[in-house]
């Protein structure tokens, strides 16, 4: 296996760990935000989208697929307390994730080694300057966000919800 099939392959499965680590909750246990959090899991399950939207489609030239609204939802520094619309449903965030990462991986393929259209700086420091980078950095900010996920769980199983 070659380092770009490793990278979809990677796409995917985190992909499916996310998704499978929501799956069984329900709409109200999306919605808590445990004491010492700005945010919910379904903030974090929209800002992964987001990101990876971004990521892939912006800085490659493709076209993003974003509902209306998203962006004022999910973007970084955004908070549930803030929202003034109605956030997706469970069902319609887990069908654009699972969707996402064939997309992703059917629109670049064979285009990792190419230039974005422009560098990026994340605000830990780290410029990207390839499509490869920007997806490979994806996968990174799915698994600090799947992290707290899953802490985010463990503080509402603790409530009994």
């Amino acid at each position: 296996m070659d380092m770009e099939q490793a990278i979809w392959k990677q796409l995917a499965f985190v992909r499916q760990l996310t998704v499978h680590a929501v799956k069984e909750l329900s709409e109200e246990a999306l919605n808590i935000v445990p004491e010492g959090f700005n945010n919910n899991i379904r903030w974090n399950l929209g800002h992964i989208y987001l990101v990876q939207e971004k990521f892939a489609f912006h800085f490659s030239g493709g076209k993003l697929q974003l509902p209306e609204g998203f962006e004022s939802l999910f973007s970084k520094g955004t908070k549930p307390a803030d929202w003034s619309v109605a956030p997706p449903a469970k069902e319609e965030l887990l069908a654009m994730l699972e969707a996402q990462s064939g997309r992703v991986e059917n629109e670049l393929k064979q285009r990792l080694s190419e230039p974005a259209i422009a560098p990026y700086t994340t605000g830990s420091g780290l410029t990207m300057h390839t499509i490869g980078e920007f997806v490979n950095f994806s996968l990174y900010h799915e698994g600090m966000h799947f992290n707290t996920i899953n802490v985010q769980k463990r503080f509402i199983d603790k409530m009994g919800k």
